[in-house]
């Protein structure tokens, strides 16, 4: 039976695309473009206590960066969505890179508190277009039974991209300066640019998807009502939701202030404690990959279990007698934070099996909202209570708790509602194969 268009079976069916060394090239193109924009997504996580000296701003001051950058990121995921469906993955890539480059480089140049924060904005655009892209590269390239490992794949270099960030712009910043540092890793978003334009194709040739609907505000409205009407897509953004945010504002931003200046550690230690955060999230990532590929019902477990555990790291960290935590337990911390990247991609993974290929851009675009609106929530309300307490990092990171347990109740609410979805999928796509004609 060929079912290029069925979307209730994790099974490779005939109409899957093939995958191959062709398709590894060309999705690896779309990774690359990724992998730079995390590097200059996180750059800043490195460079606030830098950003803070040399704009002369607060705390509060500080986390706009940050935020503004994530609010740009996750307003645009929906449109971004709707774009990738309606125009393919390599226009918008295109579009990305130029815009993030753009960004990374204003922010290189910029004279101003003002000026910098607009070069953040606009690399948030560009990298709020790279992600979802990838994702939609991967599944017309690979077979649907890849997905799950092909997204975790992909969410693993993007965390590449993070630890370049905390090992290679933290040591040009000291070395380098400023300015030559940004300006520099600037020209990485040129080459991909090169790349992406002589080697990506959306689509191998036999495999092209079906044709758009007129473009139009009722089409738009009906991909997004039609998207958030399945369980699966609700439940994966509220899975995203949870478990990306603690990592995210520890490694966007408040993970280094946080270790010299409350644990007292030198920046040397405290950088390569946020390198244990990624490698972590690389070697979690592959083995969550692993386990919902071939255990589909391993996905709620896996992420409510790690939102215990963060929580459980947390609680301990902030609440040990004493000034500072010892370091066996900061590390404990990091490499729990390490599997919430990981986590928040199992909400991909109940988004992609509820929606059809030709709403997969917009579903996407709705999961990837929920973990960057969480972790901006996050990161403001960090830098407002570090203001109000006098740096109080143990009041301020109780903010955690505050989210956690709001998406929790959302992810037990939709579960069995999402499950039983999926049941009667099943059934009805048994109920077609045993009546399409041989």
């Amino acid at each position: 039976m060929s079912n290029r268009n069925g979307y209730g079976s994790a099974v490779t069916l005939p109409g899957d695309p093939p995958g191959g060394r062709r398709a590894a090239l060309v999705w690896g193109v779309g990774v690359a473009v990724y992998f730079v924009a995390v590097i200059f997504r996180t750059s800043l996580g490195v460079a606030g206590l830098d950003a803070a000296d040399r704009f002369d701003v607060n705390a509060s001051a500080l986390s706009t960066f940050s935020i503004l950058q994530l609010l740009v990121y996750a307003g645009m995921q929906i449109p971004v969505g709707l774009m990738v469906d309606r125009l393919g993955t390599k226009k918008v890539l295109v579009l990305g890179v130029v815009l993030f480059t753009a960004g990374q480089l204003g922010f290189a140049l910029s004279p101003s508190y003002g000026t910098a924060l607009a070069s953040r904005a606009l690399l948030g655009c560009g990298d709020a277009m790279t992600f979802i892209s990838v994702l939609r590269l991967g599944s017309r390239w690979f077979p649907a039974r890849r997905g799950p490992l092909i997204g975790q794949v992909a969410a693993l270099f993007g965390m590449a991209g993070n630890l370049v960030s905390t090992v290679v712009v933290a040591r040009a910043l000291h070395g380098l300066g400023w300015t030559t540092t940004f300006v520099g890793s600037s020209l990485a978003g040129v080459l991909v640019l090169v790349l992406l334009l002589l080697f990506l194709k959306d689509h191998p040739e036999g495999y092209e998807p079906q044709p758009a609907p007129h473009a139009g505000a009722a089409y738009v409205r009906r991909q997004i009502a039609e998207s958030w009407r399945e369980p699966g897509t609700r439940l994966g953004m509220w899975v995203h939701f949870t478990t990306q945010f603690p990592a995210m504002v520890f490694l966007l931003l408040w993970g280094l202030p946080y270790l010299v200046e409350a644990q007292g550690l030198s920046r040397s230690t405290a950088g390569t404690l946020l390198t244990l955060v990624v490698l972590s999230n690389m070697v979690v990532g592959l083995a969550y990959g692993q386990i919902i590929a071939r255990h589909h019902g391993a996905r709620a477990p896996l992420a409510l279990g790690t939102v215990a555990a963060t929580a459980l790291l947390w609680g301990t960290t902030l609440a040990y007698p004493g000034d500072h935590a010892p370091m066996w337990l900061l590390v404990t911390l990091c490499l729990v934070l390490g599997a919430c990247g990981p986590a928040s991609m199992i909400g991909f993974d109940f988004a992609r099996p509820a929606n059809p290929p030709e709403r997969q851009g917009t579903a996407s675009g709705i999961v990837n909202m929920g973990g960057f609106v969480a972790s901006m929530t996050t990161l403001l309300a960090v830098g407002v209570l570090l203001d109000a307490t006098g740096d109080d990092y143990r009041i301020a990171f109780s903010s955690v708790f505050v989210l956690e347990a709001l998406g929790v109740v959302q992810i037990l609410r939709l579960k069995a509602r999402t499950h039983r979805r999926e049941r009667e999928r099943l059934v009805a796509s048994r109920v077609e194969a045993v009546h399409v004609p041989v």
